[in-house]
Formats: C-alpha cells, sequence, structure tokens
C-alpha cells in the first residue's frame, strides 16, 4: 500500500522503474497497499447480513499505527466507506504463518479507542450495512507461506482474528517479496511453488469455515498481476524477476470465492496495456488500460495458448491513493471520473479504447480512509458524486 510516514519522510525504496522493451525487469515497489457463530468475547464471525451494494468503495484504515494523516477511530469512518479495511494483520516473522494484530498504541495514537469500543464500533458499521475485514500484509507485513505449518498456523491466526472482532473476511495484501514464483513454474492454471499453493489452500479453508458470505479481497500490486501480460516468473531461460505476475495463479485458483479485486494502479512502473503501448500511472490512461486487462483477459507472457481469463467486472474495482500524501500516481477527480466513464459508458476514453462498456465495475478502492480525512474527504465526495449516493 504506502509507507507509513508521511510523503515527505518517505524514502521509496525498488519503486518499479521503466519496463524496457527488450524485456529486462525492474524491481517492485516495496511501498505501500457466513458462519453465524460467536465468539468467547461475544463477537459475531465472518458472516452479515447485508451484500455489497452495486457500486462500492472500498478504503484502508490505518488502525495498528499512526502516520502523517493521523488515527480515525472505527466509530468516526465516514458513512462513504463500504468496505473498511483494517491495516495490517502481520507475521511474527516472514515464513511464520502466524498473523497478528492489534490496535495503534496509543503512545503513538492518544486517540485511539478501547478494544470493547473498537469491537462495538464495527458492529455498528455492519448493522449500517458495511463490512469490515482484516488485511493481512502491507509494506512491512511480508508473508511466505513456504510450508504446510505455516499454512495451518495462518489459517489458525487469521481465524482467531476474525473470531475476536466480528470480522466479515479477508484482504490479501501481500507485496514485496511475499509472492515469488520458483524456477520452472511457468503455468499459473497449475502452480507448484510452496508458497503460493499454500495460500491458495489457506483462503480456501477460511472460505469453507465461514461460507458463503466470506468477504475476499485482493491488493496486488500491477507488477504481480499486468505485468504477467510480458513476464510470468524467472521465464523460461531463467533471469526474470520471479515475482513477475506472481498473484496471477493464486487469483485465478480463487476466482470463484474472490468478492472483489482491487490492484494497486499506484507505486508502479510503466505497464504495457493491451494496445501494446506503455501506460504511466497517475492519469485517466493508466486505470481504463489496467482495468480493460482484468476485464478482457491476456495471454500469460504473451502465449496466446494460456490465457488469464477475465473477471466479471462486479469483482473488480481500481485501486488509487486517496490524495497527493497517500503514494506515487495520485490522480486528480477528474481524472478519476473519465476512466470510470470510459469503462462503465465508453466515452471521454481518450488514447485508450476499452473493449467494451462495462457498467458493472464494482467502484473504486482507496489507500486511505485516513489520507481522504486528511485531504477533506476529496476522493470519496467525487465517488459519491459520480453515483449519485
Amino acid at each position: 500500500m504506502s509507507l507509513r510516514f508521511p510523503l515527505s519522510k518517505r524514502v521509496l525504496t525498488g519503486v518499479c522503474a521503466s519496463v524496457a522493451a527488450a524485456g529486462l525487469l525492474a524491481t517492485v515497489s516495496t511501498t505501500t497497499a457466513d458462519a453465524g457463530t460467536t465468539s468467547d468475547a461475544g463477537a459475531t464471525s465472518a458472516t452479515t447480513k447485508a451484500a455489497l451494494p452495486e457500486h462500492a468503495l472500498v478504503g484502508y484504515l490505518h488502525s495498528s499505527f499512526a502516520n502523517g494523516s493521523g488515527y480515525t477511530r472505527m466509530a468516526d469512518v465516514p458513512d462513504s466507506w463500504d468496505i473498511i479495511d483494517l491495516a495490517f494483520g502481520e507475521p511474527t516473522s516472514t515464513t511464520s504463518g502466524d498473523i497478528r494484530f492489534s490496535l495503534c498504541p496509543q503512545s503513538e495514537c492518544p486517540n485511539v479507542e478501547s478494544e470493547d469500543e473498537f469491537k462495538a464500533a464495527i458492529k455498528a458499521k455492519q448493522a449500517a450495512g458495511k463490512k469490515v475485514l482484516i488485511s493481512i500484509g502491507g509494506q512491512n507485513g511480508q508473508v511466505q507461506l513456504t510450508t504446510t505449518a505455516a499454512r495451518d498456523k495462518f489459517v489458525e491466526s487469521v481465524g482467531a482474528i476474525i473470531d475476536k472482532y466480528g470480522l466479515d473476511g479477508l484482504d490479501i495484501d501481500f507485496e514485496g517479496h511475499s509472492l515469488s514464483l520458483d524456477d520452472g513454474d511457468t503455468d499459473f492454471k497449475n502452480p507448484k511453488t510452496p508458497s503460493i499453493v499454500n495460500l491458495i489452500a489457506a483462503v480456501k479453508s477460511l472460505k469453507a469455515k465461514y461460507g458463503s458470505d466470506f468477504v475476499l479481497t485482493m491488493a496486488p500490486e500491477t507488477f504481480f498481476v499486468q505485468l504477467g501480460y510480458q513476464f510470468y516468473g524467472s521465464g523460461p531461460s531463467g533471469g526474470q524477476d520471479p515475482r513477475a505476475g506472481a498473484y496471477l495463479p493464486v487469483i485465478h485458483a480463487l476466482r470463484d470465492d474472490l468478492t472483489l479485486l482491487h490492484v494497486q494502479d499506484y507505486n508502479s512502473g510503466p505497464i504495457m496495456g493491451l494496445d501494446n503501448q506503455f501506460h504511466n500511472m497517475g492519469n485517466a490512461d493508466f486505470h481504463i488500460a489496467m482495468t480493460d486487462m482484468l476485464l478482457t483477459g491476456f495471454p500469460v507472457a504473451g502465449d496466446t495458448d494460456n490465457v488469464f481469463p477475465p473477471l466479471d467486472p462486479s469483482q473488480v474495482a481500481i485501486g488509487l491513493p486517496a490524495s497527493p500524501n497517500a503514494g506515487n500516481g495520485h490522480t486528480t477527480p477528474g481524472d478519476v471520473t473519465k476512466a470510470l466513464n470510459c469503462l462503465t459508458k465508453k466515452s471521454d476514453c481518450g488514447g485508450y479504447e476499452p473493449h467494451g462498456s462495462r457498467p458493472a465495475l464494482r467502484g473504486l478502492m482507496a489507500w486511505s480512509i485516513n489520507w481522504d480525512g486528511f485531504n477533506g474527504g476529496e476522493f470519496s465526495k467525487n465517488f459519491e458524486s459520480y453515483y449519485g449516493r
């Protein structure tokens, strides 16, 4: 998502540089991104009663840390936000699979609420039709489920967080070096890399535990998804960055369980679209091209016999920074509107023509609710104005 500091204090490391047409890969950014049972704490488990709205606004809430945007209490999250992702659950170590979550320490967030107040506020949001998820990963939370023991611990520990707070589901925000493909793992439909196979199995176990209303979202970076149009893993001859396209097998294996994919259209280098042109972040063109790839499908690593199938428009949202301070690739409200017009109505398209109009496109995701509030709510107000809410 984004680093946990104001932009003025950030040192952006490893942001994707230009992806050369000759085929050299740059380094990916490491910045950031119904069971009906009752736990002992009295919180309801992962199922809620209300469905997502036709067009939804997703936002990350800095719940476990503070930064320049300030701490926002759960009860104070504006009603605009339909999915609230708690940022972040993080592992005790990279390969442990043991995920922990706690509220921001009072020394760091003087206005933090108590655990009981936090749980009560979650219930109130759910009663108002909102979904509250635990987001796993982020910039600092590298997660590699390299063993079956780590897989099982992931299921156990994530389930414990969901039960404790009565959450609706899980957001996978694996970044940096969490996902990469082993040499020779070339077919996204049949992955062999243990960390990927175990992640898929772990999420399927959680889905089975909590039932059909379990909300599953993902927030990969473009390097792990759309870059797969050009490059997949280390390549047939080795030498490529093994993280290229590494989310594709996870998305594909879980597509029937996936509520929403909101790729981070920020902190990205130039990415080739289906027009075989490179697109740069921060404008309508980038969001149109990147989103069209998800809605149209694309041959992986250029192999027309190995096509990543399109997702349903209702499963896709556009991920953006909520303000210029929130991350690289901020897009003005005017360009966000142009992107939505082009993708849903085929108007205002500019230089990229999408492969159809998709009025059922689910909506927008923002990093973050806190940064939107810091910026006067510009992002959420633009969404609500566009959809007449």
